[in-house]
């Protein structure tokens, strides 16, 4: 069969993403977050997050919860959930629900008890009369062909759950990053009449390992001894000083204590962790989720956390994470940046919702370029997928409440059907950046200078500029990548200043769609 070239009519999008699950290397100025603040690239190759899908989609798992479907639960009527990748982000606003989600995890289990997450006050809870979810499960034991159906419902003032499956649950509470000074447990380790008899000991040496390279720290010389009947606790080392678990920081304390019982724990077991971040720079916050994801296919172990972080999103493909939103759970990668604007807690005027990262970086080189000063009242948000563009642009145009206008802008190929008049716009052309790159390379002849200025090369290096295009144009064959490809062969400049490079001149030679973007986009700041 032969393979399909850069503007074949037969390079659909199927070819692209199948291509695209292959382990390409990372695109160069890809690892940013929302805000463009730069961030290591993952560790967790594509490769690794396909098998783990593909073993989660065959039910290959000895235990795994597969779906929770809630019938009702706070403020959740009618809403399914999937795990489809291992390791689940729940995000979403304060309040918006995240914590029932997770809790609601739990509770498919026995080592859960209902009233952990969902305690009934004699006061403000009469509401809880009919809260019910059903789960589909995979257990091995049960039924090793199967999913498993089980459910729990709250009725006659109780919770009632029958045949509840039963599996190894960790629970990581916010309250793992107090600090060890705060927890009266260790009182007794204050007073000076106190003897301390057992041993202190090394870590575990996986235990070890896995912590520093979350911390990004040596824990070697760590000690930890048992305490009271089940309790543990820890003593540092700097140089040749120790110091007790009272003087570490709350993260450090929490990522060893965690990674302790994950490594401990048997497989298939179930992970539960509330804001994963808390207590945690960025970047060890990445390192968590990724060790999550190492556990998942070392262990067969599942994890379900909450989030307000982008960091701890970055390392995760589309399907793991869920965004609460409102009483619905959508699923795809929204930033936390985005979901403001989906949630309606924007500060501008105007908030546009594309497809993905590509289109936002378009439209938002459209925007800047033709409006001046009115740009400052303009957020672009990628929400992952056309129709979830418009199902949320189209949600809010209904919802009376939100302060602020929206425009959906969609691919040249979307199967939504654009309806300007509604504020649904298509970008021109059948895939994105094939789009702007063909377009470009169409017109080298008058823009060579410019295009190789603007990628922050030399005048004298515009054949090299030329030469390297034509080479990607015939060697390409996922247009995801053409930026960086082109970047790479012009001497490893950024593709984000490729990428803005490419666009600023589309722009500049597609003024009449822009114009008519820029016009739609100010009369929906001036109303």
């Amino acid at each position: 069969m032969s393979i399909p070239r850069l503007g074949d009519v037969r390079h659909n999008r199927t070819l692209q993403y199948n291509v695209r699950r292959k382990d390409h290397p990372l695109p160069l100025g890809s690892a940013k977050t929302d805000n463009g603040e730069s961030m290591p690239p993952s560790e967790i190759r594509d490769s690794i997050k396909a098998q783990l899908l593909e073993k989660v989609r065959k039910h290959d798992f000895g235990r795994y919860l597969f779906k929770a479907s809630i019938g009702r639960i706070r403020g959740f009527s009618g809403e399914d959930i999937t795990f489809d990748f291992p390791v689940t982000a729940l995000i979403g606003p304060n309040g918006s629900g995240k914590s029932a989600v997770l809790g609601a995890a739990g509770c498919a289990y026995k080592p859960i008890k209902p009233g952990t997450f969902f305690p009934k006050s004699t006061v403000g809870d009469e509401s809880m009369s009919g809260w019910s979810v059903e789960y589909e499960l995979v257990d091995k034991q049960i039924n090793p062909r199967q999913l498993v159906k089980r459910n729990s419902s709250f009725r006659q003032a109780k919770w009632v759950r029958r045949d509840v499956a039963d599996r190894e649950v960790l629970f990581f509470g916010i309250e793992r990053t107090v600090p060890a000074g705060e927890k009266t447990r260790y009182k007794a380790l204050m007073r000076s009449t106190y003897i301390h008899r057992p041993p202190l000991e090394p870590l575990n040496a996986d235990v070890a390992t896995q912590v520093e390279h979350i911390l990004g720290k040596s824990v070697q010389d760590y000690r930890i001894t048992k305490y009271g009947l089940d309790d543990t606790f820890l003593v540092g080392r700097f140089g040749v000083n120790n110091y007790s678990e009272f003087h570490f920081g709350a993260g450090e304390s929490s990522v060893i204590r965690m990674v302790s019982r994950i490594e401990s724990a048997p497989e298939n077991s179930l992970i539960l962790i509330e804001e994963i971040e808390n207590g945690l720079h960025p970047v060890a916050t990445r390192r968590m989720v990724e060790y999550l994801i190492d556990v998942a296919e070392r262990k067969s172990i599942q994890t379900v956390f909450t989030t307000h972080s982008d960091y701890a999103l970055s390392p995760l493909p589309n399907e793991a994470i869920w965004a609460s939103i409102d009483g619905k759970l959508r699923q795809g990668k929204l930033s936390v940046e985005a979901l403001r604007a989906v949630s309606g807690r924007v500060d501008k005027k105007l908030a546009v919702f594309v497809e993905d990262e590509f289109a936002k970086c378009w439209v938002d080189t459209i925007l800047r370029e033709m409006l001046g000063a009115d740009y400052d009242q303009i957020e672009v948000h990628a929400v992952h997928g056309d129709g979830n563009a418009v199902k949320t642009h189209r949600s809010h145009m209904q919802n009376p409440a939100i302060n602020f206008r929206s425009l959906c802008v969609i691919d040249g190929d979307s199967a939504q059907q654009e309806d300007p008049d509604a504020g649904i716009i298509r970008l021109p052309g059948r895939q994105p950046e094939l789009a702007v790159f063909d377009a470009i390379r169409g017109s080298l002849n008058e823009n060579l200078a410019i295009l190789t200025v603007s990628c922050q090369r030399a005048p004298e290096a515009q054949e090299l500029v030329r030469r390297s295009i034509d080479d990607v144009s015939r060697t390409n064959r996922d247009p995801h990548l053409l930026f960086n490809q082109v970047g790479i062969k012009i001497g490893f400049v950024p593709e984000a200043t490729v990428r803005g490079a490419f666009l600023v001149l589309w722009v500049r030679a597609h003024l009449v769609f822009c114009n008519e973007l820029a016009t739609k986009a100010k009369q929906l700041i001036a109303t």
